[in-house]
């Protein structure tokens, strides 16, 4: 098992390929049949759902930060039990199309498998998402 450390890193890294609309250094970080969960209502936002395997991830990645910039991440508690790692972070979110941000908080809940991230369940307010994009 990756230790405490090891984990925060890659996510650390995985925060700032993010913010730096970097796919395919962020693809680095997750496991081959990574997944991720945006979780959220459907109607406010079409990304919500599941999504796994490297090029499912990296289409959906490539649109959510085509649309969206992440900036100023601001990490406000990290939690790590056994392969699990909880993160709470406050980041402005820039919508492209119209330049409009908004601060807004985010709960990354996160397992590792083979020293990569195997699951990313994400937690956003998606109606503040869906106010912003109109």
């Amino acid at each position: 098992m990756a230790s405490r450390e090891d984990m925060l890193a890659l996510i650390k890294a995985a925060y700032a390929a993010r913010d730096g609309a970097d796919t395919d250094s962020l693809m680095t970080a997750f496991h081959p049949e990574g997944a991720f969960t945006l979780m959220g209502d459907k109607s406010a936002l079409e990304l919500t759902g599941r999504m796994e395997g490297h090029p499912t991830l990296h289409a959906a990645f490539t649109q959510l930060t085509a649309g969206f910039g992440f900036e100023g991440r601001e990490i406000l508690a990290e939690l790590v039990d056994g392969d699990r790692v909880a993160v709470h972070s406050r980041v402005n979110v820039r919508y492209h199309p119209t330049g409009k941000t908004v601060s807004t908080e985010i709960l990354d809940l996160f397992r590792f498998q083979d020293g990569k991230i195997a699951e990313l369940i994400e937690f956003a307010d998606t109606a503040q998402i869906k106010a912003m994009i109109g």
